[in-house]
Parts: structure tokens; sequence; C-alpha cells
């Protein structure tokens, strides 16, 4: 780290700076210090930035790289005992309807949508429009179409397929659909309270953390169980946060086609388990623990088991 002088007029401004490279890019972290400061308090506030500094850098690089973990030969045979049962082959096609209508409330429910679980049923099979918000409208079928094309492709992962997705789901209720953020387009998630939940990778790493997420999927597809493949992915892509809106409605689904391109049926995240969903993002991000992520998977496949079941009885 080193003390950056800028002459402005007659006064001279203090930042401290600190750099670092990133494949083939160098990126700056820079603090701001003031103005014709003494040397006592340039050295105050040096010691600060640079507090400030490294919890950046402790941050940025657990976006940077949260892939460094190691499961345990017994705890992937945990695992692959859990999905054993679990075989996509067991859908029938009365079966992915209700999927996708229980998927579509969910997911948009999760990120705001008014939508009720009636209101999309009687949309997807009906056309049915409800007197809501012409946008929760138009990404409740754009959600249903995503399904619907996940279903038709053999792509697992790429740039390519995580912009096709948005677009789908976007088309018409955002001009920024399938467009990944600008430049000066930051992401910050805060609470009820203002206080700061999650901040999205900067802008101008988005397509190398995209890059190193995709090759990690395609180095470790054989190693992992599909539940861990797809539980990286969609947690590391919520931390990259590429676009604008609508992160984690793409991640869900990304989760999906890496789940039924290994064989195991989609999965749905209930809008009634959304905070126990929140805490497993956080503590991933943070701790680079995946197992309450595979733990909520396995409660969210008996779950939809059941609601399966009720939707077949409904329409007997």
């Amino acid at each position: 780290m080193h003390i950056e002088k800028r002459k402005v007029g007659k006064k001279i401004k203090y930042y401290l700076a600190h750099s670092y490279r990133e494949g083939k890019k160098v990126y700056k972290f820079r603090k701001y210090l003031g103005q014709d400061l003494t040397k006592e308090k340039l050295d105050e506030r040096t010691q600060i930035a640079e507090k400030l500094i490294l919890e950046e850098i402790h941050k940025y690089n657990i976006i940077k790289d949260p892939l460094n973990f190691e499961l345990s030969r017994e705890e992937i045979e945990e695992i692959k005992a859990l999905e054993s049962p679990l075989k996509i082959a067991h859908l029938s096609e009365k079966d992915w309807q209700a999927f996708s209508e229980i998927f579509t409330y969910n997911t948009n429910a999760i990120e705001g949508s008014k939508l009720n679980q009636k209101e999309v049923n009687d949309l997807l099979e009906k056309d049915k429009w409800p007197k809501k918000s012409k946008e929760d409208i138009a990404e409740a079928y754009g959600v249903d179409e995503a399904i619907q094309f996940i279903r038709g492709i053999k792509e697992h992962i790429s740039i390519v397929l995580i912009k096709k997705i948005h677009k789908i789901v976007f088309k018409n209720s955002n001009s920024f659909a399938g467009k990944l953020r600008k430049k000066g387009e930051e992401v910050v998630v805060m609470d009820s309270k203002g206080n700061v939940v999650h901040e999205g990778a900067p802008q101008s790493r988005i397509n190398h953390l995209l890059k190193k997420l995709i090759n990690w999927y395609d180095k470790n597809k054989t190693k992992y169980p599909a539940l861990v493949l797809g539980a990286v992915v969609h947690n590391q892509f919520e931390n990259i946060h590429p676009f604008r809106d609508g992160n984690g409605r793409v991640g869900r689904i990304l989760l999906n086609n890496i789940l039924i391109k290994h064989g195991l049926p989609p999965i749905n995240i209930d809008f009634k388990n959304r905070a126990e969903y929140y805490i497993t993002l956080k503590e991933y991000e943070l701790n680079k623990n995946i197992k309450p992520t595979i733990d909520l998977y396995m409660k969210e496949y008996k779950n939809l088991k059941k609601q399966l079941g009720d939707y077949k009885k409904k329409k007997k």
C-alpha cells in the first residue's frame, strides 16, 4: 500500500492506494484520506484506511474464489446416497406443468411479485390475466417459458446461456433483459433496516468471475454430485450478481438446468422458506459452507413431492 498525493489548486489531497492483479487485469483500491493533513493526522487516517482496504480485499476474495472447498469421500458418498432415489424420469408431463406453475409462483414471490398461486395457475393454464401488475404477469410468463427452454437444451452453463435465460424471463418487463451490468452499475442489497446484506462483484469483474465459475464447473462436473454442482453454481452466481435485477430468478433456473442435465428432478425454493434460503446464501458467502444449502434442497425435494401429489388430486 502507498500514499498518493494530488495537488488541486493550492491544496494537496491524500489517498491510500493498493493494487492487485486478477488474470490479465490490475485492479486498484483507493481510499480518500483528506487534504492538507498533518503527519499525525495522515498516519492516523492511513491506519484506518488500511483496515478498510483489507476488509474489502477479504470480501472480494470471497466473491473471487469461494470454490476452494473439498468434500471428503464420505461426504460425497452421503450426498450421492441422497440423490439416488431422485430421478427426472419419474416426472410426467403433468408433473412438469405442475412444477412450472409452483416454481413460477414461488420464485417470483421471493422477489416481490404480488400474484398468488391460483392467479399464476389461471394465467399459465387459461391465459386468464388477474388485475395485477403487468410486470408481474410478464415475468410469470417469462419464468414458465424459461423452464420449458432449459428442458429442451443440452448446454449446462455458459455466459451466452445465462444471458439467454435472463432475456427470456424479462423480455417483456425490462429494457435490460439479457444484458449484464454496465459500467457504473453496482449492486448493493439492503434489508428493511438499511443494513447492507450483500454487495455484488464490481462490474469490471463480472465477465472474469463468470468465466472462472464456468471453468470450475467444466472441470468438476464429473467429480462432485449434481446437488453440490448446482449449489455451488447457484450460490456463486448470486455472489457475482451479474445483472441489474433478476439475479435470483436466473440463478434458480440455472440451478435447475444443472440438476436436470445430471438426471435429477428440478427443485423449487418455497416462498415460505425464503428466510432460510437467504441464510444458506450468507453462510456460503461468508464461510464457504455448502452443507446448509444441500440440506435446504433435500427439504425442498420432500416438500415438492407432496405439492405435486396435491396437484394431481386437485386435477382429478
